[in-house]
């Protein structure tokens, strides 16, 4: 029998947490099964951060016990937890180094070096900042560029172009204390931008070659991850989510938050034609959640009475009952609020988008993932404002969660990288690797 550990993922975002549990082939990485997979309302995060440790710590000691019973309180071998919020940032760094060597054969030590370096040149201008993971654009050796991986080439500089994927030192620090109350070591492994998952979870090598972008409309935040020629070129985490069109909904209404929501699960569209918007007024009973609805320009609500084989001009509205415990609101009304809020997280996206790459360089569109993705016609919008193509986004593989987007982040961080060389993961300082850690190593003893 092929050899299997457990892998676990725990998504925490602004309205659940999520938790997947999968069986993974040791040698080939290859899932084998999906073992587990439950969420619960989340609490103590805000816009995507922690904001009381305790509060998600419970939340997830909860999750983690659910799955450990699962396997007969078999200990969970692997465990990965994201990371959001608008502090998650990528900031460009290059640095050239010389090769060791004297044949000039690039080695596995010599990119480790270069990665150090990239990092230890941001470390100054990272208050209050911790580096998650180093992402190579472009390696150059000796002026020839346009090299995925240098190791094994002959060259004397070898320079990187990276992406440095840096947080907000408090935001790692609450993670690794919720994971503590679960009893989970956080290591530099451990935690992985949003982001990164998404793009693990849905993107191919080809697709990344091709040039594609991924927007996730999450509740309290909406990212944006761009891949053009295989390489990593940028990714943004905006505090803006599907969240606020609820808000916008309550304060619009003049509703309870509560009400909103379920007014907007129920009834939420969006739509890009004034044309097609009816004056469908809806009576939502707050009781049963069944509306009743009456539309001002639909001719099936009229009766006509005939005379002699001929309709008289005279019609007669039919009258529907209206429940007792309703709220009212005409659909029109609710279509503007929702594309005002959905216009804006398109916008902030788009702009994003064209910021990095050129007009019309990605053959690959637009993936829609999230909850608020799920919002009837934002495909549509989408397509209109980004001037590309779009679609939805579904985790592939992971039977039973590869039907909606707003599974994608928690399946991508029980995925493996699809590629080497976008692994992310550099050695760090006090973490470091190759030759340069045994020489530090070596220079302790000689420390009084």
């Amino acid at each position: 029998m092929t050899k299997s550990q457990i892998v676990t993922g725990i998504d925490i975002g602004t309205d659940s947490i999520k938790i997947l549990t999968v069986r993974k082939g040791i040698d080939s990485g290859e899932i084998q099964e999906v073992s587990f997979f439950d969420k619960v309302k989340s609490a103590g995060v805000q816009k995507g951060r922690i904001q009381n440790p305790n509060e998600v710590g419970k939340k997830i000691l909860d999750l983690i016990t659910k799955a450990e019973r699962k396997f007969d309180g078999e200990k969970l071998d692997e465990v990965y937890v994201n990371i959001n919020g608008s502090r998650v940032e990528m900031i460009p760094s290059q640095e050239t180094i010389l090769v060791a060597r004297a044949n000039g054969k690039v080695t596995v030590e010599d990119a480790d070096r270069a990665m150090l370096q990239v990092q230890e040149k941001i470390m100054p201008s990272l208050t209050n900042k911790e580096i998650l993971s180093v992402y190579p654009k472009e390696w150059i050796l000796d002026e020839e560029g346009d090299i995925k991986n240098p190791v094994g080439l002959q060259g004397y500089k070898l320079k990187l172009d990276a992406l440095v994927s840096t947080c907000f030192y408090t935001d790692k620090e609450n993670i690794s204390q919720a994971l503590a109350m679960a009893d989970i070591e956080c290591d530099e492994h451990t935690i992985i931008a949003s982001t990164i998952a998404d793009a693990r979870a849905i993107l191919s090598p080809e697709l990344k070659e091709l040039g594609v972008a991924i927007v996730n409309i999450g509740s309290g935040t909406t990212s944006v991850i761009i891949y053009q020629e295989g390489k990593l070129v940028n990714s943004t985490i905006f505090p803006l989510g599907s969240s606020n069109i609820t808000n916008d909904i309550a304060i619009g209404f003049k509703t309870e938050i509560e009400i909103a929501e379920k007014i907007k699960q129920q009834f939420g569209c969006c739509f890009s034609d004034q044309r097609n918007v009816s004056k469908k007024k809806i009576d939502f009973d707050l009781d049963s959640g069944i509306k009743h609805s009456i539309d001002e320009d639909d001719s099936s609500f009229r009766k006509k009475i005939e005379i002699d084989g001929k309709p008289k001009k005279k019609v007669v509205a039919e009258k529907v009952k209206k429940p007792q415990n309703c709220f009212s609101f005409y659909e029109k009304d609710l279509k503007k609020i929702i594309e005002a809020r959905v216009s804006e997280i398109l916008e902030l996206t788009g702009r994003e988008i064209s910021r990095s790459v050129r007009s019309g360089s990605l053959p690959g569109g637009v993936i829609l993932i999230g909850g608020g993705a799920k919002l009837p016609g934002i495909i549509d919008m989408a397509k209109k404002e980004y001037n590309l193509p779009c679609r939805l986004g579904y985790a592939k593989n992971f039977s039973g969660l590869d039907k909606d987007p707003a599974f994608v982040t928690v399946c991508g961080l029980v995925s493996d990288e699809l590629e080497s060389e976008d692994s992310g993961t550099p050695p760090k300082p006090g973490g470091l690797g190759g030759w340069l850690r045994k020489l530090i190593e070596m220079l302790k003893n000689f420390i009084p």
